[in-house]
């Protein structure tokens, strides 16, 4: 006897999944193909940006091929510290389908990456696609030319099987967005009544699951305040023969000051910080709570001996819903392999404070400096303090009962089979924010990478199933999309609309 028929979408989903099953070590080869490019654009030199470049017009002719309109935005150049200038990477914007019937999801991603090469420790050639025990290792395999292929894969399943895309489908793709996103933030605003007009949703994949096996969706992210803090006694350096032990040395200013920031149980010690914290409600506490996170498994796969909390939801709260600072570094000393005795004349301490809900980057700002400004007063140095706020980025959240990500929620139950983990995202991610401001439209992020992926590290990969299970995810994403704007187009009947 047969079993039940499925369903017009379902069928069409199981087609389109042993389609991307049978062509999967096609897919690989291409996201071999993109790692293969060093598309590095961290690096301020005429080659590596000649190869950010080349790595944006590979995929705008990978997206002609699947039948997309294709526009190479020219964004002009960037004008580096030293007075040279390099051409920026164009942007692109490409389209498929104009359907006014159908809902327009809208795709962002990056094909640049961060620095790479042996020597950093890499144990295979980051630019060369390694697999090893069904993990990708490369160079942007995860972040983020995994994704957008993966995107691009369920597109073009439906094509060679001869089916209409079930949505509009729109891309955005930079070069840029491991130095800044530069020139995006002008696009996006310039393309408000454009580009982005006729768009219903906005999906983002560029962070990862909080478990190596378990699929997540990411409803927010915390902003970022990021800080120097200089002490100068004079430009040049002293020998600490001829001037140690009579000088107020900016070294010993500087580390007084970074360690009157924090106290050893990572509370934040600048008075006011958490006065405009949101606290969790009682839906988001119960949203942790359903978390799967072994904190074991999490400090073996992070390689740390334990954290600063004890419990899930200690560890989800202050790494979600509360503010942290870190110390990143110190400029103008030395750090060189050595003894070399000397004093810096000029040193520069860098932090940042990752802001959640409710908190203000100006209202930050005012009071770091006059914190910093009290504790040196203390000290009696006669040096010269100057404390900048270099970037101020806010935070980022959506409503989860938003339709897409109830589509996204659907979708990852048929692929994966299982209810994902709802999470926020520790670090800051611009572009979710820039959307949701200037666009006004529903920015969802759907990370296909799990959480050992080691973005920006020396192992990074992209798991072989994460890579085509994704891809059969994005379609399935696809197909609930469509059902849901269709029943919000279908007339209520009288007994749909009464109230029981």
């Amino acid at each position: 006897m047969d079993g039940p028929a499925l369903s017009p979408a379902a069928g069409l989903l199981a087609q389109v999944s042993q389609y991307i099953d049978r062509q999967q070590e096609a897919f690989v080869q291409t996201l071999r193909e993109w790692v293969a490019v060093e598309s590095d654009s961290v690096q301020p030199v005429p080659r590596l940006r000649r190869e950010v470049t080349r790595m944006m017009e590979l995929a705008a002719e990978h997206l002609r091929r699947l039948g997309a309109g294709v526009e190479l935005v020219d964004v002009g150049t960037q004008q580096l510290p030293g007075g040279q200038s390099l051409p920026l990477p164009p942007i692109i914007l490409a389209a498929l389908g104009t359907d006014p019937e159908k809902a327009t999801v809208c795709f962002y991603g990056h094909l640049d990456v961060q620095p790479a090469s042996r020597e950093d420790g890499w144990l295979t050639a980051p630019y060369s696609l390694t697999e090893v025990d069904g993990k990708l290792y490369g160079r942007g395999a995860t972040d983020n030319k995994g994704p957008v292929l993966a995107w691009l894969n369920a597109v073009s399943a439906f094509g060679a099987l001869g089916q209409d895309l079930p949505v509009n489908v729109k891309v955005i793709l930079e070069g840029m967005e491991e130095a800044g996103s530069v020139g995006l933030e002008d696009v996006v605003r310039r393309e408000r009544h454009g580009f982005f007009a006729s768009v219903d949703y906005i999906v983002v994949s560029d962070n990862l699951w909080l478990s190596r096996t378990k699929p997540a969706l990411t409803y927010g992210t915390r902003g970022n305040s990021y800080f120097t803090v200089e002490v100068k006694c004079r430009d040049q350096d002293f020998h600490s023969g001829t001037f140690g032990g009579i000088l107020h040395e900016p070294m010993a200013d500087l580390v007084a000051l970074l360690g009157s920031l924090v106290d050893p149980s990572g509370r934040i010690l600048v008075p006011g910080i958490y006065s405009h914290v949101a606290p969790p409600t009682e839906e988001e506490r119960r949203l942790d709570a359903a978390v799967e996170l072994d904190l074991g498994e999490f400090c073996r796969s992070s390689g740390v001996a334990r954290l600063l909390f004890r419990s899930k939801e200690d560890v989800l709260l202050h790494l979600w819903r509360r503010p942290a600072l870190s110390i990143h570094g110190v400029q103008g000393a030395f750090h060189e392999p050595g003894a070399k005795t000397v004093i810096p004349g000029r040193v520069t301490g860098k932090f940042s404070i990752r802001l959640v809900p409710n908190m203000d980057a100006a209202v930050v700002e005012k009071q770091v400096r006059q914190y910093l400004e009290s504790v040196f007063s203390q000290r009696n140095s006669p040096n010269q303090l100057t404390v900048s706020m270099v970037l101020g980025l806010q935070p980022w959240v959506a409503d989860i009962q938003d339709g897409q990500y109830l589509a996204a929620r659907r979708a990852i139950r048929t692929v994966f089979g299982t209810e994902p983990d709802m999470t926020r995202d520790g670090s800051t991610i611009p572009i979710a924010k820039t959307f949701q401001d200037l666009l006004q439209k529903s920015v969802m992020m759907l990370p296909l990478g799990a959480v050992d992926d080691g973005e920006h590290s020396q192992t990074e990969k992209i798991n072989r199933r994460n890579y085509i299970e994704g891809s059969k995810l994005f379609a399935a994403f696809f197909l609930e999309l469509a059902k849901l704007h269709a029943d919000r187009g279908r007339p209520v009947s009288p007994a749909q609309g009464r109230t029981p």
